[in-house]
Parts: structure tokens; sequence; C-alpha cells
């Protein structure tokens, strides 16, 4: 562990995070910016709740000669669960589901997805990435050696969302973030879900098969959906009061939903690389800032999440099987891919990038933070 490693006395971010800034009473920025942003949420609520009352109304209306009002994605996650019900039980809509099938999806998720939108009568429809150049793609970002390897398919689920939309003449996406329980996350852990000249260019620089089919969004086509279309997306959770643990009983005594045992781990590339090879390449463990969330709207304690912090993200015996099946599917030998595991770590701005910006290139900047933040925390 580095020299200065230190934590926040709030939450359980900490100096893994390179941008990371601590006041005289060891409180980080993290905690601070939620505060404000809670703070101004609860002064704004009863005006958010009118706001919401009025933009359910509208979906309604401007749907109402379509045989559904809106889009919703579905993952068979936590939100995405929670906000199908909501969608079809509370706010009286007529929701069209999504699914991003990207070769990864668990069985138990597609046994909850099916389970879920039978028992809530949501009609499905399923898009297909197609395998090759999907597995072409994600090679080429290990291969390019960044951080955000998952930032192809959520860029993907965004672009389907839009599309779909757009074929059924559907103007509203809801989506299930909610900044009660994802405001916390440092910009160094990610990069831009919405780069599509990233996504491109590391392809043709490290894949090995063409995007015919893959769904990528540039801005001129977002901007097509968006003024030309007319598509909107809104995030309910944001208008209303959403708690986890109550969300997550509700639906596994409504819809027979089972959890997963981590965020997002519906998938098993999301479980082994947030689990594992975020961990171990990249120094970063992003149940802190997923516990950091939780401790900041009182539903963890802060030792609790330094406790669960101290074990490892999941299972021995499951990480092997994970190593396999992921090294397996994606045509690598162990040497191959603990080769790739223990290269130099690169930053996106080594490469092609919407985001001209020096605010966001500072973010993952070579000689800024993760990379240098590795190397200490490695030694």
């Amino acid at each position: 562990m580095e020299t200065n490693y230190q934590v926040c006395s709030r939450c359980v971010m900490d100096t893994s995070d390179s941008q990371i800034k601590f006041d005289k009473d060891g409180i980080c920025n993290h905690c601070t910016e939620y505060f404000s942003l809670v703070t101004a949420d609860q002064e704004r609520q009863k005006s958010k709740a009118e706001k919401f009352k009025s933009i359910l109304e509208t979906i309604k209306s401007e749907g109402k000669d379509n045989e559904y009002d809106c889009i919703i994605g579905i993952s068979g996650g936590v939100d995405s669960t929670y906000l199908a019900y909501m969608v079809k039980q509370e706010f009286g809509l007529r929701p069209f589901a999504v699914h991003l099938d990207n070769g990864w999806d668990s069985k138990l998720a597609v046994k909850n997805i099916r389970n879920i939108l039978k028992r809530l009568e949501i009609d499905l429809h399923t898009y297909v990435i197609d395998w090759e150049e999907f597995k072409s793609l994600q090679k080429a970002y290990f291969a390019a050696s960044v951080i955000d390897i998952e930032a192809i398919t959520d860029h993907s689920i965004n672009a389907v969302l839009y599309q779909v939309a757009a074929e059924n003449s559907i103007r509203y996406i809801l989506k299930g973030f909610n900044n009660a329980t994802e405001k916390i996350m440092p910009k160094s852990w990610t990069f831009n879900k919405r780069d599509a000249t990233n996504i491109q260019d590391i392809s043709d620089k490290h894949g090995t098969v063409k995007l015919d089919s893959f769904p990528l969004m540039g801005s001129d086509k977002l901007n097509q959906y968006e003024k030309k279309e007319k598509i909107k997306t809104i995030s309910p959770f944001n208008y209303i009061v959403f708690d986890r643990d109550t969300a997550k009983k509700l639906i596994t005594e409504e819809l027979g939903w089972v959890d997963y045992g981590g965020k997002h781990y519906e998938s098993i590339f999301t479980r082994f690389y947030q689990g594992y090879i975020l961990p171990r390449k990249f120094s970063v463990d992003k149940r802190k800032a997923h516990y950091s969330n939780l401790i900041c709207a009182g539903v963890m304690t802060r030792d609790d999440a330094l406790k669960e912090i101290a074990h490892a993200p999941y299972e021995k015996e499951l990480i092997e099987e994970d190593y396999e099946y992921v090294t397996k599917k994606l045509e690598y030998t162990k040497e191959e891919f603990e080769s790739i595991l223990n290269a130099p770590v690169k930053s996106h701005f080594d490469y092609k990038t919407d985001l001209k910006s020096k605010i966001f290139k500072k973010y993952l900047s070579p000689t800024n933070p993760v990379v240098g933040m590795i190397k200490k925390l490695r030694k």
C-alpha cells in the first residue's frame, strides 16, 4: 500500500481514486458532492414529484395511439427489475422491454428476466450482438490495456434503446439510474460511455473483425434521435424515493427475483471484470464506490462496508471458474491472458476520442490518474 494512503473518514473511498480530495476533517470530495446533491434533491422533492406526475401524463398522452408508450431496458438486475415493476404496476405505463444479449448473460439472469416479464405481462425485444464482432472488440480493449472494458456494453445498450424507440415511434426511454445509489463513482475508474470514436479507434487498432453490425451511436446519430425523432430519456428514480433494500424485497416477493450476490453480477463477464480484473490489473475495487453511496444514503454503516471490503469480491472457487470460462470463451491461453493482466495500463486518451476538453483528459492522462497510482499501489 502506498505511503500516502488515505481513506475517507465518512465513507470508504480512498486514494485508489487518484483525483480524490480530503478536507481538514478527512472527509472526501465524493461525500461532499453527494450530500450537496441529495440536500438539493430533498429541498426540491415536492416540486420533483409534481414534475414527474406531469411527465407521466405527457408520456401517456403522446403514446396513446401506440401499442407501447415507453421503452425500458431489462438486464435482470435490481434496478431494471424494480423499474419494470414500477413502470407497469405503479406508473400505469405500457412499456416495451429491451434486453441486450452480448453473450455473457448468466443462466440466472435469463431466468430472472423471463419470470419478471411474464408476471408483469411486458413484451420483450432481445437484441443479440454478433458474437464474433463483440469478441473481437472485447479482445481489442484488453490489447489496448484501457480501464473501461465495459464501455462497449454500456454504449451498445444505450444505442439499442434509442434504435428500438425510433423503430417503434416511441418517444420516451425510462432508465433505472438514480443519484442516491450511483452518484459516487470516480471519473478515473470509468470512461465516457457514449464515445463512439474511442470505441471505433480501439477496434481499428487492435481488433480482428470489422464492426459491421455492432450498435455504434456517435454524436450525429444521437442528435438525430433527440432532435429529429424527439426521443427523451427519463430516470424515474431521480424523482421518487428509491431504497435498494425495499426494492429487493419487493421484486423478490412479487416477481420471484433471485439475487446475484453483487451489483451488476447478472453478467458473468461483469462479475469477473469488477471482481477480478479491476482489482488485479487496475487496483480498483468498485465496491468502495458502491458501498460509499449506500453509506451516504444511510442504508449501510461504514464499519460494515470496511468489513465487506476486507474480503475478496467473490468466492475463490467462483473466480477460478469464471477465469477458465472467460479465457476459453475469448480464446485466450492462460499465458496470453496473464500477459494482458500484467501489461502496463494505458489511457483511453491514447486513442481517438470525442472528448476534447482538458477537464476530461485529466481523468485518464498518462501523466496523471490511474497509471501513476497503480505503479505506487503495486510496489
